[in-house]
């Protein structure tokens, strides 16, 4: 695996980490991404078209950029998960994680037996099939597991999924965290910010590694949540920067049309 410190141990050590999300599946944007200093990069597989071959790819192009490789897969399901690892993935992050049992589902799903129930192929992980024991004692060691705390379950049952062994951190996914309140995208709704308020009081009682995903590119909101305590923080996406960037440069745009015009 690239990279000079694994990121499970960054992450067990409480140490500030900040990535990012792909959203497209080009191998380029990826390179770039990766080239740009982000700790880790997540590729959604959840609510993009990527699929699992162009995953691999883009899997491959971090890692070789000495970033760190995680899919976030489309559901807490054991084909999904041993898929994205078999792939190379440093590890996964699953969506909407509500209760213990599903968490101890995905500690099991990602590892293999005598912990879990991950079946056991050869793939590019395992070195194309010829180092199958040496990835066994680095996924033993290494695997990261990210749950997604996305529903109000979840933040009622954080307690107990952070006790779940093997559940490395948490993610927050606001926007559908506000869906599960019948408020999509109301972040500034009372029931919202009570929700978000008990979040980060457990992740501090817990000394728990808590992350956010901060969506659009706003340093103020990114400073924010280090300082609430969050460790484990996605900024951005890349098809949200690029976006970003063509509506503020049409913005230069039609300064430049108007003053011309004047």
């Amino acid at each position: 695996m690239a990279g000079t410190k694994e990121l499970k141990a960054r992450i067990n050590a409480g140490e500030l980490t900040i990535g990012s999300w792909l959203s497209f599946g080009y191998p380029a944007t990826a390179e770039m991404m990766a080239k740009a200093g982000f700790d880790w990069l997540v590729i959604d597989m959840e609510h993009t078209p990527i699929d699992s071959w162009q995953s691999q790819q883009l899997i491959q192009i971090i890692d070789l950029a000495g970033c760190k490789p995680l899919v976030r897969v489309g559901a807490n399901d054991p084909l999904l998960i041993k898929r994205a690892m078999d792939a190379g993935a440093n590890g996964v992050v699953v969506p909407m994680v509500n209760s213990a049992d599903e968490a101890q589902s995905a500690v099991s799903a990602i590892y293999y037996p005598g912990r879990g129930r991950r079946g056991v192929g050869l793939s590019r992980a395992q070195g194309y099939g010829v180092d199958f024991s040496g990835y066994k004692e680095w996924a033993e060691k290494n695997t990261v597991l990210i749950v997604q705390i996305e529903h109000i379950k979840a933040v009622e049952n954080l307690e107990e999924i952070l006790a779940v062994e093997g559940v490395d951190g948490f993610i927050v996914g606001p926007y559908d965290l506000s869906g599960s309140l019948g408020l999509p995208g109301k972040f500034d709704h009372p029931s919202v910010i009570i929700a978000l308020e008990r979040v980060a009081r457990i992740m501090k009682e817990r000394n728990a590694v808590g992350g956010y995903h901060v969506v659009h590119s706003n340093r103020r909101a990114l400073l924010e949540k280090i300082d609430e305590g969050f460790k484990f923080i996605a900024y951005g996406d890349d098809m949200i920067f690029l976006a970003e960037k063509i509506r503020d440069e049409m913005g230069n745009v039609r300064a430049a049309r108007a003053g011309d015009a004047g």
